[in-house]
């Protein structure tokens, strides 16, 4: 469910929010809402990326590691036609 914010901005800003907002053809707070939902994906993507990398450094770093990506990463089952 969404929550109402309220936020202050200095009149410079404001003005230029609102000119992007109306060049796109959408209200300032459609506008903040769609900058604000695409830089929360950016960073839930980034924080995988950063997870994806510190697994990938321990399994680099640990054979028992790599034994366990070795042998999880072969199916096994045989699939019938």
């Amino acid at each position: 469910m969404a929550s109402p914010l309220s936020i202050r901005l200095d009149d410079n800003v404001l003005v230029t929010l609102e000119g992007a907002a109306k060049a796109r053809g959408i209200g300032l707070a459609t506008y903040l809402r769609e900058l604000a939902t695409a830089e929360a994906r950016r960073i839930r993507r980034e924080r995988i990326r950063e997870q994806s990398r510190q697994a990938a450094a321990h399994v680099a770093g640990s054979p028992e590691a790599q034994g366990f990506v070795a042998d999880w990463g072969i199916p096994t089952a045989k699939v019938e036609p």
